[in-house]
């Protein structure tokens, strides 16, 4: 299915209206096809006896599916889901060697008044499609294969595909892991190849869930968890996203390495411990292009407890830019509190983020903080920009309305950190130079996003959203307000 959709799209653009025709009759036709096998009776074979391990719900899926675990699945007994039957697969006759299967279609239909503040004027609706395919092989208890292909397509908009919108058909991920060690609730395993990647709360590194085509790294990476730690250690170059097939490759430019620990301090709080390192060939900031070597340490403490929720990091950033050093640093933070005895369990929560920005574009020094790799919409779908010289405020309201349907609300200030430093995009590119204008404010932008769950496999996303330009925008034009609407159906197994 997935190369007949790739086959048909790649001779032509084609219009919205025809893409989205293709995209519900696929995922119509997986989500028919799931009701009618769960309508049929299921006989219980004779040899299995339910007991206490009788059907029970699934686990919600996981972003990371290579996160997922499916071994309970051994016991027929336990199979209640239509699509178990191709979750846990036994394989070769051996115990505990299995194979499973998993995929996800996203078509997204997304309009922009004003995209960019102005920068693409007037109107623009369009269609962007995500597919994804993966199997999980676990030959035993030691070594394992995760292959995922991944397709992202684009249709109908105005200026062609943006670099994150289309991936006709490539390898998202392909590792091996190896467990060295595997012992006493100690386990060491070393993972090599093509794979995602995401620590904390994502504000440095993800695999950028928003945008239609993922982000993954080439490399490899150590897990070393044992009752107290879990420590993550890398070295990879991030993955080039090429539009074509099968053309992706290492970034030649950049290389990528570290290590994250995260430790339980209690029941209620947790503690994150990390140095991430960046090489980039060709940096680019306000005050030029040189040559960059960024190290960044950074602790993060969250947890909950009585309703409370909170998460807060604080990160420095330190090496070379061309002839100059680097001093930056950056903190963000999340309070928030759900009223649990209430029947629609609202949550009140709010954030608050500084990041430094450069004092003076003539001197060599750079105190820009850079985000590396974070996740895709930093600030919401409407937003171009990252958090690199930004200070927000940003309250949020949250809802179940009811048991599949729940509700979003906030509104984002922003304001820039230095006068003399311009704005940049998630991943650290200079958007607007922050030398023609003295304005702190940039803007505010009010949204609200519905999601209604059908069941396990199928969500509907809905997202509106504006984003009223501030004086450093419209002293930097275009300065035009922008409006955004989005509906997504995501759909997976």
């Amino acid at each position: 299915m997935l190369w007949w959709y790739c086959r048909s799209s790649s001779g032509g653009r084609g219009t919205p209206e025809r893409q989205w025709v293709r995209l519900v009759a696929i995922v119509g036709a997986m989500y028919l096809t799931q009701a009618a096998i769960a309508q049929c009776p299921r006989a219980m074979p004779a040899a299995a006896d339910p007991g206490p391990e009788a059907v029970v719900a699934p686990p919600p899926y996981n972003q990371l599916r290579y996160e997922e675990d499916y071994t309970y699945l051994q016991n027929p007994a336990r199979r209640g889901d239509v699509f178990d039957t191709v979750k846990y697969v036994p394989f070769g006759g051996v115990e505990g060697r299995y194979l499973s299967l998993g995929g996800e279609a996203r078509p997204f239909f997304e309009w922009f008044r004003n995209e960019d503040w102005g920068s693409v004027p007037g109107d623009d609706g369009y269609l962007l499609q995500r597919y994804m395919a993966h199997l999980d092989l676990h030959w035993n208890d030691r070594v394992r294969l995760f292959v995922q292909l991944k397709s992202g397509l684009e249709a109908g908009r105005r200026s062609g595909p943006r670099p994150v919108d289309e991936d006709k058909l490539d390898v998202g991920q392909a590792f091996l892991d190896v467990a060295l060690i595997s012992f006493n609730e100690r386990k060491l395993v070393v993972r090599a190849g093509r794979q995602e990647m995401a620590f904390g709360r994502q504000r440095l590194v993800s695999y950028r869930e928003g945008p239609n085509v993922r982000r993954s790294f080439d490399g490899i990476r150590a897990t070393l968890r044992t009752p107290a730690w879990t420590v993550d250690a890398f070295a990879t170059r991030p993955t080039q996203t090429k539009p074509g097939f099968f053309d992706d490759v290492p970034d030649p430019d950049r290389s990528f390495w570290g290590a994250y620990a995260t430790r339980a301090l209690g029941r209620s709080v947790s503690l994150d411990l990390y140095y991430l390192g960046l090489r980039n060939k060709s940096a680019t900031y306000d005050q030029g292009a040189a040559k960059e070597t960024r190290h960044t340490n950074g602790a993060r403490l969250w947890g909950d407890a009585r309703g409370w929720d909170y998460d807060s990091e604080l990160i420095y950033q330190w090496g070379s830019f061309g002839k100059g050093d680097i001093r930056a640093w950056a903190f963000a933070s999340v309070f928030g509190y759900t009223f649990r005895d209430l029947p629609t369990r609202p949550r009140l929560a709010l954030s608050l983020d500084v990041h430094s920005g450069d004092r003076d574009p003539k001197d060599p020094d750079l105190e820009t903080y850079q985000p590396l790799f974070p996740k895709g919409a930093y600030y919401g779908l409407i937003t171009p920009f990252g958090p690199s010289n930004h200070n927000e405020i940003h309250p949020v309201v949250e809802t179940q309305l009811s048991k599949s349907l729940s509700a979003q609300a906030d509104w984002m200030f922003f304001w820039r950190r230095s006068f003399r430093d311009g704005v940049y995009d998630v991943a650290g590119n200079l958007l607007r130079t922050g030398q023609r204008s003295d304005a702190a404010f940039v803007g505010h932008s009010p949204g609200i996003e519905l999601v209604w769950s059908f069941n396990r496999h199928l969500d509907l996303t809905g997202n509106y959203s504006r984003f009223f330009a501030g004086r450093f925008l419209k002293e930097t034009p275009p300065g035009k307000n922008t409006t955004y609407v989005a509906l997504w159906l995501t759909f997976k197994f």
